[in-house]
């Protein structure tokens, strides 16, 4: 629920594109699937067999729909941070799904399984697509994977009395960042985990852990939908 791009404001770097983002303004809608309950401000709950997160930093112009599986979310500018995406209130190191997403945004933007652990408190993400800036850039370069038919740069970096779901704490970030972007597919992140103990990342208990959209100062939509968990 909190930006990597608030925390790395130093980094650079464009990112890969992605083939085929879809144009939010000019899109069937015929082929999205129906959502069913609309939220617009910050929140947590649980919906058609899924946890769901949504923070909006200042609680503006942010729409967050949700269907079975499957939401869509739109954002201004205006928002400056915001992050939502559905998945489960107590993550699993060896969770795989399959998704698909449509993409129609600018800017500082990122798709990516999500999530935190306690004992040690860690905040992680393993990030399928990233917009103008990539978080790997700035933090400690630990190497890489290959997953899922693509190979991901790992990386590390701490925040210093920060926000966290314990409040503000001082805590480790462990990230992978695909190195050429994807709107769907498989995430194993049993690969992932396995990938950072061999760095000495560990991770603790599970705590939530969602397919998520990040968007800062950035604008767009995003149309983002789980096939498929174990």
């Amino acid at each position: 629920m909190f930006s990597i791009k608030s925390i790395l404001l130093v980094l650079a770097g464009a990112a890969a594109t992605v083939a085929l983002p879809f144009d939010v303004a000019t899109r069937d809608p015929g082929t999205l699937v129906e959502r069913d309950e609309t939220l617009t401000t910050s929140g947590t709950g649980t919906y058609g067999g899924y946890y769901y997160s949504l923070y909006i930093q200042n609680n503006c112009c942010t729409t967050f729909k949700l269907g079975t599986g499957t939401y869509d979310v739109s954002w201004a500018s205006g928002a400056e941070d915001v992050v939502a995406g559905i998945g489960w209130q107590t993550g699993s190191t060896s969770r795989v799904l399959t998704y698909t997403a449509k993409y129609g945004a600018t800017g500082d933007t990122l798709i990516a399984l999500y999530g935190w652990s306690t004992n040690p408190l860690v905040e992680y993400y393993v990030i399928d697509y990233v917009g103008t800036y990539n978080p790997c850039s700035g933090g400690t370069q630990l190497g890489q994977v290959t997953s899922d038919g693509g190979t991901y740069n790992i990386c590390e970096t701490t925040r210093t009395n920060a926000p966290s779901i314990q409040g503000t704490a001082t805590f480790h970030q462990y990230i992978s960042v695909r190195t050429s972007n994807r709107l769907g597919g498989t995430i194993t992140f049993a690969n992932h985990v396995k990938a950072w103990a061999s760095h000495g990342l560990n991770l603790g208990a599970m705590n939530y852990q969602i397919l998520a959209t990040e968007g800062y100062e950035s604008n767009g939509e995003t149309v983002v939908t789980i096939t498929s968990h174990n």
